[in-house]
């Protein structure tokens, strides 16, 4: 998406959120066109002219300092994950230097972490890029999310199955906050990589093919998610639920692994251990069946 317009989406959005009251001002008992705030209650809010939140409100930030979008932040009362998506849409919007794109293939995992994922046992662990593309698993990891790999629509990619697929729905018992967090997730991340065209490439596709993502991304949140519950119902052990954690990979900019653990002495943690026998049995047969 365009930097100007996710820049507008997002500061009119925020905008509209917020009623008089809660914004602490004193206001007549007429009327109000337009929901939430005005342009100018913002601007007396933030210390800022209204001119100048105008211009930033029609998506241009070139040239905001941080002090402005301190105030700005305070102003239309964001959170964290939304003050660091409002800097990352500032920086986006500043002048670039050229420089040569990294050629290469970013779905490509080195031998050195595809060993430390094999390495991990007992807990799925899996790598994604910002575009919640597939890039590689430990053996539980590959067993978990068998139904989103093995349906070759999703071209491995989590937010086309979870959009697109029928069967998503079933995967995942929690569909619908799922799918929040996923929009959520890539806004954020169109924030920070503006001129990713795997990802606006992305983001079009699921507006034009999936009305549940058209109406979330109009919403404008963006947040990244790095720890949480995660329920699934695998099709070989039934229901699964799991604490996750999500740390980036410094050396792959972009990349996130995520470690799935199941609570000591729960149903889960039997299913888990079930479905690294079935994996391992699986893999002993291989060679037979060639």
């Amino acid at each position: 998406m365009d930097n100007q317009i996710e820049v507008r989406e997002f500061l009119r959005t925020r905008r509209g959120r917020i009623g008089p009251a809660q914004a602490g001002l004193v206001t007549g008992t007429g009327h109000r066109r337009v929901p939430g705030l005005r342009r100018e209650e913002i601007a007396l809010l933030a210390g800022i002219s209204i001119d100048y939140y105008a211009r930033m409100e029609r998506g241009n930030l070139a040239g905001v300092s941080d002090d402005v979008l301190d105030s700005l932040s305070r102003a239309l009362q964001l959170d964290e994950a939304e003050t660091r998506h409002l800097y990352d849409l500032t920086r986006a919007a500043q002048p670039q230097p050229s420089r040569r794109r990294k050629r290469g293939d970013d779905r490509t995992a080195r031998p050195s972490l595809r060993r430390f994922l094999d390495a991990i046992t007992g807990t799925p662990t899996w790598v994604c890029n910002q575009r919640m593309d597939f890039i590689a698993a430990n053996p539980l990891g590959h067993a978990l999310l068998a139904p989103l790999l093995t349906d070759p629509a999703n071209q491995g990619n989590n937010a086309r199955f979870v959009f697109l697929s029928p069967a998503a729905r079933t995967y995942y018992p929690a569909w619908e906050r799922g799918a929040d967090d996923i929009v959520a997730n890539l806004r954020a991340y169109a924030g920070r990589n503006p001129l990713d065209k795997g990802l606006t490439d992305l983001i079009g596709e699921l507006v034009t093919r999936s009305d549940d993502f058209r109406i979330r991304w109009s919403v404008g949140k963006a947040r990244f998610q790095r720890s949480g519950v995660e329920r699934i119902h695998h099709p070989e052990v039934g229901e699964l639920e799991f604490a996750y954690e999500a740390m980036e990979l410094t050396d792959n900019p972009g990349w996130t692994m995520f470690g799935y653990t199941a609570e000591s002495g729960s149903p889960t943690e039997e299913r888990v251990k079930l479905l690294g026998s079935l994996t391992a049995t699986r893999k002993t047969l291989e060679p037979d069946a060639l």
